[in-house]
């Protein structure tokens, strides 16, 4: 090798753990991390997910103190999920101000002030005794514009509880500008709303189900959540609506899987982009490492840092609190 032309190493910045971490290209940082956490009416002891080890669903009490911890870890966010003792077609619980999302709102915000921004799923799925995102017509189809009513109702319920930000979940057409100018008619011009705006009809959501005891009892949500061979336009499409009709913040889900949509949305918008690490992506990485196949702690932060450096501002993910302890 000729010594008048040396060739560039890049190993030489790969030699040490503070070479590697002065010179890192993607940055994970606590508040970058929001916490999904779901909350179960009528039971007196945490219940464990039997499909996501170390996820349980919370009572009232726990649910305060997983916050809390939360907050002093730095975590960025929390998104409430509720789970009510009694489901029926209309999903009343969902804007019932006593129903125990509302009720866990009001709790977790005294509880951790502004420490933490406290936010709320708005969908029906956990609270119809159908498992379906909307209202139902006769021939068991959901429907788009009695679900929207729905909805915003929801979502002005959510804001009143203490909700910071909504995010709407369903997939319905025109539920962001329904919601906006619900929440405006009613005083919270102030409060964000986080779209799900490209959420894809995926086979890793089983374990949330279980969680959230929102499994459809017949049919899939195929009709009105994105195909996941479907074009990358179709998504774009979607964001670009979204925004016209007044989200602040976007989202993918799931993340893995859709890297490159993430990527677009960066490309795409002037919003903050979120991500969520979906259950069944928790799932597989924990059962792997129960079994000694992978590298528990390293899977996991490869996996976040990968959705990271795909353009995401924002993670959901169910090892909000252990990353941001290790960060």
């Amino acid at each position: 090798m000729s010594a008048e032309f040396p060739v560039a190493r890049p190993r030489r910045l790969r030699r040490s753990p503070a070479l590697r971490r002065m010179v890192a290209g993607t940055r994970l940082h606590p508040a970058d991390l929001i916490l999904p956490m779901f909350v179960k009416e009528g039971i007196d002891e945490p219940s464990p997910v039997a499909s996501m080890p170390g996820v349980v669903q919370h009572t009232r009490d726990s649910l305060r103190k997983a916050a809390h911890e939360a907050a002093e870890a730095g975590v960025g966010g929390l998104i409430l999920f509720g789970i009510p003792a009694v489901k029926d077609a209309r999903g009343s619980a969902g804007d019932d101000p006593d129903g125990i999302l509302q009720v866990a709102l009001r709790e977790v915000s005294a509880e951790v002030g502004d420490a933490i921004v406290v936010m709320a799923d708005t969908c029906l799925d956990e609270f119809t005794d159908h498992g379906h995102c909307g209202i139902l017509t006769e021939s068991g189809d959901v429907d788009n514009d009695l679900t929207l009513e729905r909805y915003a109702s929801i979502a002005v319920a959510q804001a009143r509880a203490g909700s910071q930000v909504v995010a709407p979940s369903g997939m319905m057409d025109g539920q962001v500008g329904v919601i906006r100018a619900a929440l405006d008619a009613e005083g919270f011009s102030g409060v964000p709303i986080l779209a799900y705006s490209a959420k894809y009809a995926s086979a890793f959501y089983g374990p949330f189900r279980d969680a959230a005891e929102c499994a459809p009892q017949f049919g899939d949500r195929s009709t009105h959540q994105q195909d996941p061979a479907g074009p990358l336009e179709e998504a774009l499409r979607e964001v670009r609506l979204d925004l016209a009709e007044g989200a602040d913040a976007v989202m993918v889900k799931p993340a893995l899987a859709y890297l490159d949509v993430i990527r677009a949305f960066r490309d795409e918008v002037d919003v903050p982009v979120a991500a969520y690490q979906v259950s069944g992506e928790y799932a597989m990485v924990e059962a792997a490492a129960a079994n000694g196949w992978i590298d528990r702690e390293r899977t996991i932060m490869e996996s976040l840092v990968a959705i990271k450096r795909a353009g995401a501002d924002l993670i959901l993910t169910y090892w909000a609190t252990e990353v941001a302890r290790r960060l």
